[in-house]
């Protein structure tokens, strides 16, 4: 068992310079003044989703934003607490919200601690409230309750110095129950209360479809129901308590059509904005002022139309703490949002930020713990070797934990490996001249899912292939991550099951058999049939579980060396028809 209970130091970082406000950034100074005016009362907030427990910056090209500009490192809480104090600055009725997994598939530095250190940095940050989101179940149901309760870790027991005391803002589930129950698991809502008297209701909610992103075997006795009647059914509670100002924060989101962020309102209100964020956006009743949403990683700030016609901002920060949102509007003096003011401004987290002491010194109070742990060198390479952060749905990371999951399951006979992307949460970057340490190998791996070896026939085999393009995966293809082993041609013209050319598939450069039985290593969330990959969740029978994906991924990387250290895997496993 890991020692959960080590020290680290911090790294200095370079300074770069600030980025300016883009075009669609806010007119603060003439909002304000014309609250002034006529007794209406400004109201920010600065909105986060998707930190993953990344307290500082992510390295690489998964740490990288392009946002209507060029692209630029960013991340980092110790920054984004300076930019958070610099945007409240003068503004008492800010409040500061999250749409929801700002924990889990976190990296080294809180995960050694099951996430302790990002609540407490949370905390520093000023949280009010955050929605779930589907990695908050990572853990099951239990540990998220510790989480929002406190108390020790139930195995590795209390952190150094204090025993963990559980959230001080509010964790919202509104459309999550034990199965056959309607009571939520978490308060569906929290009503936060200005300086002046005046209210506002948040609702917090997760995607209906969370389960298909979550390990089937931490949910099994949980429900996620459709977002929009419990939204109807806790608005409609919110306005009989006289709450008329209402935001949703809903862990589900898209990505717009072209750069990031930009022209998503061009020639229509939410032009390039789709997916289910926007159905939910169009139903939602008119009671709702703002939806806040997460899931995408991908930022935006649109307006989509409301059932009754009337424009409503959507909008969604980068992950990783790349990013975060400024909303603000006005208040009228019956407690209603007055629509026309509501305006949001997109605000990178440059990792040249100066860093705001409190949590610069919070984040290395913990990192120290984490040291022994984290600086052990575990592997070489000899370039970064990019997943999270490559452009290219066969990355040539996956094919290197697929490669090494194979290698880890030959002692139950393993013929290829077959991974979600999503397993992937970063890079292997270059650095400290090619050295990887656990921390690295843990911010690439860091759910230490069991690796199973499960029979697959040939035609099953054929059906994953084609569930990439089907199904859940339908209207965003999820390309699984294979090993050497396995190749094939898509053809992106066709729509469906038909992309995959099926004749093309080959392991081992044989045509597929579909009658013959391949041993296939998966992790235990792709065994389970996750990410509507249900083909895999049909097989009854598997061999292995005895190694992790991180144990895996280690064991592969210590056969390189400083002098033979690990190439980026070559392109071609997944071969691109042209027209």
């Amino acid at each position: 068992m890991i020692n959960r209970f080590a020290r680290r130091g911090v790294p200095a970082l370079a300074l770069v310079p600030l980025l300016l406000a883009g075009p669609a950034a806010l007119r603060p100074d003439s909002a304000e003044a014309h609250s002034a005016s006529d007794s209406r009362t400004p109201v920010q907030l600065l909105a986060v989703n998707d930190l993953h427990g990344n307290l500082l910056p992510v390295d690489g090209a998964a740490g990288r934003i392009t946002h209507r500009g060029p692209a630029i490192q960013a991340g980092g809480l110790a920054q984004m607490a300076t930019l958070l104090d610099e945007a409240r600055a003068g503004r008492p009725n800010s409040l500061t919200v999250g749409a929801g997994d700002m924990i889990g598939g976190s990296p080294l530095l809180s995960a050694l601690f099951h996430d302790e250190p990002t609540v407490d940095a949370l905390q520093e940050l000023g949280l009010s409230t955050t929605s779930v989101g589907n990695h908050e179940f990572d853990e099951g149901p239990a540990e998220l309750r510790r989480m929002v309760d406190g108390g020790c870790h139930p195995k590795d027991g209390c952190a150094p110095d204090t025993p963990y005391q559980g959230a001080d803002f509010a964790y919202l589930a509104a459309n999550v129950t034990e199965r056959g129950s309607t009571t939520p698991l978490l308060q569906p809502y929290t009503i936060k209360t200005l300086p002046n008297g005046q209210r506002i209701g948040f609702i917090g909610l997760v995607t209906k479809e969370a389960p298909g992103s979550i390990n089937s075997a931490m949910i099994r006795d949980l429900e996620f129901h459709d977002e929009l009647p419990v939204i109807e059914r806790y608005s409609q509670e919110l306005t009989r308590q006289g709450v008329h100002a209402q935001v949703v924060l809903v862990h589900e989101g898209e990505a717009v059509s072209g750069q990031a962020g930009a022209g998503c309102d061009d020639g229509a209100p939410g032009a390039g904005l789709g997916g289910r964020i926007k159905d939910i956006a169009r139903q939602t009743l008119p009671a709702v002022d703002l939806i806040i949403s997460g899931h995408s990683h991908s930022s935006y700030e649109c307006t989509v139309n409301d059932p009754a016609g009337h424009r409503r901002l959507v909008t969604q920060a980068d992950s990783f703490g790349r990013s975060f949102t400024d909303l603000r509007f006005d208040l009228d003096a019956a407690g209603e949002v007055v629509r026309s003011t509501v305006r949001a401004e997109f605000r990178p987290v440059p990792v040249g930020t100066p860093q705001q002491p409190a949590m610069a010194k919070l984040v290395e109070t913990w990192r120290a713990r984490s040291e022994d742990v984290a600086n052990r060198v575990v592997g070489h390479i000899a370039a970064d070797i990019p997943g999270r952060g490559s452009p290219l749905p066969e990355t040539p990371l996956g094919s290197f934990i697929t490669d090494a999951q194979v290698a880890a399951g030959k002692v139950h006979g393993a013929d290829l490996a077959l991974m979600n992307p999503g397993s992937m949460r970063a890079d292997l970057v270059f650095h400290d001249g090619g050295a990887v340490t656990y921390a690295d190998a843990y911010r690439v791996q860091p759910f230490e899912s069991p690796v199973w070896v499960l029979p697959v026939t040939g035609a099953q085999l054929i059906t994953a292939l084609r569930q990439q393009f089907t199904g859940v995966n339908a209207d965003s293809p999820r390309f699984l991550q294979l090993s050497r082993e396995l190749d094939y041609s898509v053809d992106m013209s066709r729509t469906g099951a038909d992309r995959l050319l099926v004749d093309t598939v080959r392991v081992n450069g044989q045509p597929v058999d579909r009658d013959a039985t391949y041993k296939v290593a998966l992790n235990e969330f792709l065994a389970n049939g996750g990410n509507g990959f249900t083909v895999f969740g049909e097989i009854p029978t598997r061999e292995g579980g005895d190694v992790t994906e991180l144990e895996a991924l280690i064991g592969h990387l210590k056969t390189t060396t400083a002098d033979n250290p690990a190439l980026p895997p070559a392109p071609g496993r997944i071969t691109f028809v042209t027209h």
